[in-house]
């Protein structure tokens, strides 16, 4: 089983900045994709942004140029730089891993969610 922490949310003023990371751990074998997703309410869960395997990465229109995704894959974690936040950024962030798991003797794919994190903008 593979489990997802995330870690960094909070509330901050319009123009500033929070970082957010995301530690998976469990059997992982490997990880191919790493992603943010955000919902706000009353809304859909969208793409923020995202990084694979070889690191290349694709950002919301949104959010580029303020928002950097980065990778530690040696710790399996991903982060997610945030700054010149507005506030229409305010939802929740959730950290999204897909990869293959061990299951000895065997292996599988997996497709995981973390608890998600609440980023408040106020203006």
């Amino acid at each position: 089983q593979v489990r997802l922490v995330e870690s960094g949310g909070g509330l901050v003023q319009a123009g500033g900045s929070l970082r957010l990371s995301c530690a998976a751990s469990g059997s992982i074998f490997s990880i191919n994709a790493m992603g943010w997703y955000r919902q706000a309410p009353g809304k859909q869960r969208e793409l923020v942004a995202g990084i694979s395997r070889s690191g290349s990465t694709n950002y919301a229109d949104s959010v580029k140029g303020r928002f950097t995704i980065s990778r530690d894959s040696a710790e399996n974690t991903v982060f997610l730089q945030m700054n010149s936040l507005k506030p229409e950024d305010t939802a929740v962030y959730y950290c999204n891993v897909a990869g293959v798991a061990k299951a000895t003797p065997a292996l599988y794919v997996f497709n995981s969610w973390g608890q998600g994190t609440q980023v408040t903008v106020s203006s």
